[in-house]
């Protein structure tokens, strides 16, 4: 175990081990057969028992004994019979904890007998500090602790202080230092007597946790505890809408043609850019700080003069199917036009008017918001429609953008980087003490850094560094340059030579940060913006492309930044996911060529992205491995989705094998792509080829040449 290599045993040592297991063999057959008989007597509880004694991870023994003991309580009516036969439970559950005492099936049959209520509740107190003392980060014990505690009405204040006794005993016993951050959310959330104000009380946690790491700075109990400090001190509990699509106070010019796709131009620079967007419909996003629920016409209000808001649908964007989600969508039904004439039409969206929109942690919506912007209709001639309409191969290369940046002289609504605005009534306060515990926190780190070379501690600085660079502009919620967005990154790469082990997490971690330092103003987005040269113009405007290629991304994020984008570059980079990227209801061409991705697996958020149009996903490893690994990074496999709609039949030919391909018709059956590249995988052949043909019937385009 653990690299070392085994011993072998002694030949009076080999001769118990066989008679050991021979035993075990037989009474695995006897437990079976007295089960399958339903044969519950004295005897046949005794084998059990005696199993159990050996080895207590059988779960079908633990599962036999409750059949057997609901049974024969069936036929008992004196309690002091109930309470011999529970205590005889009880006694085979600490002989078994004996033998192993992280057993789960041991404990969990034993919170089992303690439910009954006929059992001393100070017993098991006697008996967990026994185990306590002989495994004090023991959590299957402070797990059954807080089981206990809670069926005899121990107050949480009482419980806090066993975990500062435990703590001052050994600063490394990371259950005490779990269980004392669960006990102090139950206090701070309901502000207990003592807990209030909860400044004060974070102080002091800071101050003991502080005794710890400094006391061991390599041991990881106290470094836990200290980052949820940290979430305690910046995060706000309560959720916040930060983004919207349509932009507060946004001019929309829409031109649509009878049952001709949607052309919405928006402000981007002085001049206009173009949308192409589903018939007759336009999508209305909201992005939110936190996942949220309950998101619907009775806690959204959308006022129009062409939709009514009790028809309105949200829908979550999340590929996991849980009704929670960072963003939602509706989408707005318009009116035909029947003139060339421009005509208006305002349009108000406001929300926290009413409760129901609960973020994961419970706490509800309680700003009063309100935005809204005009959409102005015309109607377009037929023969322009058409024009708009051909399909044109869109080319990756660098000769078909612009060489200089677009013009810094932008709109006040351009590129969506405005968070949106909220009344200064209802803004997040950041105190003078989170700026100042931040800053504590931030000097004592780098001054341990300067004695030592800790890898833990190079880590909680830099999460203390984007922390406040985070706080600092959450008071006023308009994007600010990080100033520590470099000193972040430098130690994320210095990590990542210290702990190479964990290396693809910092390099996530780097990647997050440099997402968000890009994003984080019009100056800095701006140089990665360039102007796409169609071969035939068919757009009034042309099509503005986020470049985001070539960066050693791992990881991509802040997308409540990028709602605008409709082309996205993201090629050359190290990405194996795009989990996320379902929120870019406006995207129409994406390039994900030359990452990382090993199976149609992470493609799934594309399934969520209707106007998707163009998609090269060249040069990488999909088909390369013989396991699928991606598919443990996303959090809906469609491994999880396979036969709700699955027919394979209707792509089967006599040359293409469906079976070995059925990731890739999950994912592409529900796209309506034009133009679609997957040279250089591994799993491009003729076949599949062919096979895509059948699957994507709108597809014109398919790598490079035309169909």
């Amino acid at each position: 175990m653990h690299g070392r290599p085994r011993k072998p045993l002694k030949p009076e040592d080999e001769a118990a081990s066989l008679a050991k297991a021979a035993k075990l063999r037989t009474l695995q057959n006897q437990l079976l057969h007295i089960h399958h008989n339903r044969i519950y007597d004295k005897e046949a509880l005794e084998i059990s028992s005696k199993l159990l004694e050996i080895n207590p991870e059988i779960y079908t023994a633990w599962n036999y004994r409750r059949l057997a003991v609901e049974n024969n309580l069936r036929s008992e009516i004196d309690p002091d019979s109930i309470k011999a036969l529970l205590d005889e439970e009880l006694r085979v559950v600490e002989s078994a904890l004996r033998r192993n005492f992280k057993s789960y099936g041991a404990w969990h049959h034993r919170k089992w007998v303690l439910s009954k209520g006929f059992s001393s509740i100070e017993k098991e107190f006697k008996l967990l500090d026994q185990f306590l003392k002989a495994d004090s980060r023991n959590f299957h014990g402070w797990n059954y602790r807080r089981f206990v505690a809670a069926l005899k009405n121990v107050s949480e204040e009482e419980e806090l202080k066993f975990t500062t006794d435990k703590i001052n005993a050994n600063f490394s016993n990371y259950s005490a230092w779990h269980n004392r951050s669960v006990l102090l959310s139950h206090l701070l959330k309901k502000k207990a007597q003592g807990f209030v104000p909860r400044e004060k009380v974070l102080t002091d946690e800071y101050e003991l946790i502080h005794q710890a790491l400094f006391t061991d700075p390599d041991d990881q109990s106290g470094w836990f505890y200290h980052l949820w400090l940290l979430d305690q001190t910046v995060n706000q509990d309560a959720p916040l809408l930060i983004s919207s699509w349509p932009i507060d106070g946004s001019e929309l010019i829409l031109s649509t043609n009878g049952n001709m796709d949607a052309h919405v131009t928006a402000p981007f620079t002085s001049s206009l850019s173009e949308y192409v967007l589903p018939t007759g419909c336009i999508p209305l996003i909201l992005y939110f700080n936190h996942a949220v629920e309950g998101v619907s016409s009775s806690t959204v209000i959308v006022e129009s003069m062409f939709d009514k808001n009790e028809d309105l649908i949200w829908r979550p964007l999340s590929i996991n199917n849980s009704g929670r989600a960072h963003a939602w969508v509706t989408y707005l039904k318009l009116p035909d036009v029947n003139h060339h004439a421009l005509k208006a039409y305002p349009v108000e969206v406001s929300l926290g008017h009413s409760q129901g929109i609960i973020s994961s942690n419970g706490s509800n919506y309680n700003y009063s918001s309100r935005f809204g912007f005009n959409l102005n209709l015309q109607s377009t001639d037929p023969d322009q429609a058409e024009r708009k309409s051909v399909t044109e191969m869109v080319i990756w290369k660098d000769n078909f953008y612009t060489d200089e940046t677009l013009l810094l002289d932008l709109s006040p609504t351009a590129l969506s980087l405005d968070q949106l605005r909220i009344s200064e009534d209802h803004e997040p306060s950041v105190s003078k003490w989170h700026i100042d515990t931040l800053a504590n926190e931030i000097a004592l780190f780098r001054e341990l850094l300067s004695e030592i070379n800790c890898k833990i501690a190079k880590l909680t600085l830099a999460r203390l560094l984007m922390a406040r660079d985070a706080l600092m502009s959450l008071g006023t919620l308009c994007m600010q340059k990080r100033i520590h967005s470099e000193e972040v990154l430098q130690l994320f790469n210095d990590l990542m030579k210290l702990d190479p082990v964990h290396a693809c997490y910092y390099k996530d971690e780097h990647s997050l940060v440099l997402m968000e330092q890009l994003t984080s103003n019009r100056e800095s987005l701006v140089k990665h913006c360039s102007y796409y040269k169609e071969l035939k113009p068919s757009r009034a405007q042309p099509t503005v492309c986020l470049r985001l290629n070539k960066l050693s991304l791992s990881r991509i994020g802040f997308f409540e930044r990028l709602l605008w984008v409709q082309m996205l570059d993201l090629s050359h980079n190290e990405l194996q996911s795009i989990e996320g990227l379902e929120v870019m209801q406006l995207l129409t061409s994406l390039n994900l060529s030359n990452n990382r991705f090993r199976s149609f697996t992470a493609l799934e958020p594309l399934k969520l992205i209707k106007p998707l149009k163009t998609l090269d996903i060249s040069h990488n490893e999909i088909g390369a491995h013989p396991i699928d690994t991606t598919r443990y990074l996303c959090s809906s496999p469609l491994s999880q989705a396979i036969g709700i709609d699955w027919n394979a039949g209707e792509y089967t030919s006599s040359n293409v094998n469906t079976g070995s391909h059925w990731e890739a018709i999950l994912i592409f059956k529900d796209l309506h792509l034009a133009q679609l590249d997957v040279e250089g995988n591994a799993v491009c052949d003729e076949d599949f080829r062919v096979l895509l043909v059948r699957v994507i019937p709108t597809l014109e385009w398919l790598n490079g040449k035309h169909i």
